[in-house]
């Protein structure tokens, strides 16, 4: 890539764009392959589109997968110019850009960026278990699914907890994945 000059690092911004729902990582590829054949490399300088590690319960396994923090949007960093506004708007599935008012896109803040940049670095997902001794919850996954709990015991460390299960008119205790309950 080129060096930016001084007057374009002065205007170079993070923008959102939003487009059609599901379609994020297509808009990124067009957009990266419209930059390359028009040779604006100087102007559009990175399409992201924003996603952070999460843990989920798939099949009864614990998996990390990719989540997307903001469906629908796609970040371009670049020097905004009516060239540059010209590609970016007429990418195939891009609706537009978000906007303080009609005429320009608003970018985004540092500091919104900053945040969002060190979301999606996190190496390793971290999972916080808010529930305590006493909560009463609801199974949402396995062989005791819709079926009313209380908590008797969490284990932070392994993300897992202990619930108590009335099974023929006795309370069980039953040890399941953190991800298996919600609060009532």
């Amino acid at each position: 890539m080129e060096k930016t000059t001084p007057e374009q690092t002065e205007t170079r911004h993070w923008y959102a764009v939003h487009t059609y729902s599901g379609y994020e990582d297509a808009v990124s590829r067009y957009l990266k392959q419209r930059i390359e054949s028009l040779g604006v490399e100087d102007k559009i300088f990175n399409v992201i589109v924003p996603k952070e590690k999460k843990v989920k319960i798939k099949n009864g396994r614990r998996t990390v997968v990719d989540e997307k923090i903001y469906p629908g949007y796609v970040l371009v960093d670049m020097v905004m110019g009516p060239d540059t506004w010209y590609i970016v708007r007429n990418t195939p599935r891009v609706t537009g850009f978000v906007r303080a008012d009609t005429t320009t896109p608003t970018p985004l803040s540092k500091a919104e960026v900053d945040s969002l940049m060190a979301k999606m670095t996190g190496e390793e997902p971290s999972f916080r278990i808010d529930y305590k001794a006493g909560d009463l919850v609801r199974i949402t996954d396995g062989p005791f699914k819709d079926a009313d709990a209380k908590i008797s015991e969490v284990d932070e460390a392994r993300g897992r907890v202990k619930v108590l299960v009335s099974i023929f008119g006795r309370d069980t205790a039953v040890e399941i994945d953190a991800l298996q309950v919600k609060k009532i």
